[in-house]
């Protein structure tokens, strides 16, 4: 996907490769995060007494991380949102003249919030290899976490494109929806259930294919992959597809703000 060409941008075929190859950064990352402890000190507010920084751990790397990159243009790219948008430096590069695509809100459409508390309270216990702390990991711990949380965000917003994909494809009936508020019919308008299916499927498959040791596959013992696949096929189902949803329907609500903006 050509971010300068939009004719690549909104085409629904790149935007599932898309889809496909965030599935993998996000198992791959999983795995990264299981083999470490839970951690909860990285992410309980001032157990470290960060100065001038109110929050855990994990929070001040996050806002480091996205403060170091946004100095290298990554949150002037569009698909990428930030955890801490107002914490953000300029850039050192110049910048990128990206041609106009989603809508003039499209940054304000932001669900990392959402994604920071599942994560945290839902994913990492059932993800981690033990329970507790592990004081001499904390630093790498908090690294995975920055990683998973990124490819998580990427992967939810990315809902934007393919709202605005179906918007142009049926303007009509969006319109329609739009001005009658039905909140409804535009999920029941966004929702494949077949595509879904498909997708846990892939993901079931990757995460037994990824998390095992090749060499083995024909052993008589009976590997255990590193995560369980049915936690990424839950985070999937319960998560990571709705939230995505969450961001679709509440960037079509708002589509007619900007019909300048095709």
């Amino acid at each position: 996907m050509n971010f300068k060409d939009p004719s690549t941008v909104l085409d629904l075929n790149n935007i599932r490769a898309s889809l496909v190859r965030m599935e993998e950064t996000i198992v791959f990352g999983l795995i990264e995060r299981s083999q470490f402890f839970s951690s909860p000190s990285v992410y309980q507010p001032n157990k470290y007494n960060i100065e001038g920084f109110d929050g855990s751990f994990m929070e001040w790397l996050l806002l480091q991380t996205e403060r170091m990159h946004s100095q290298v243009r990554r949150y002037e790219a569009p698909d990428e949102t930030p955890f801490f948008p107002e914490e953000l430096l300029k850039p050192l590069l110049p910048p990128i003249d990206y041609p106009k695509v989603l809508a003039s809100y499209s940054d304000e459409i932001n669900v990392n919030k959402d994604i920071m508390d599942f994560y945290v309270a839902h994913i990492v216990p059932q993800v981690a290899c033990e329970k507790g702390d592990q004081n001499q990991n904390s630093g790498s711990v908090s690294l995975c976490d920055v990683e998973c949380l990124q490819a998580l965000s990427r992967r939810i917003h990315f809902g934007k494109f393919v709202a605005e994909a179906k918007y142009r494809g049926d303007p009509a009936l969006y319109k329609k929806l739009i001005l009658a508020r039905d909140v409804a019919g535009i999920e029941a308008s966004i929702t494949n259930q077949a595509v879904e299916d498909k997708i846990l499927l892939r993901l079931k498959e990757k995460c037994e294919a990824y998390g095992t040791d090749p060499s083995l596959k024909y052993s008589q013992n009976q590997q255990k992959a590193k995560v369980d696949p049915e936690l990424i096929v839950h985070l999937y189902k319960q998560y990571v597809i709705p939230l995505t949803k969450k961001v679709e329907v509440e960037y079509l609500l708002r589509r007619l703000e900007d019909e300048d903006g095709q």
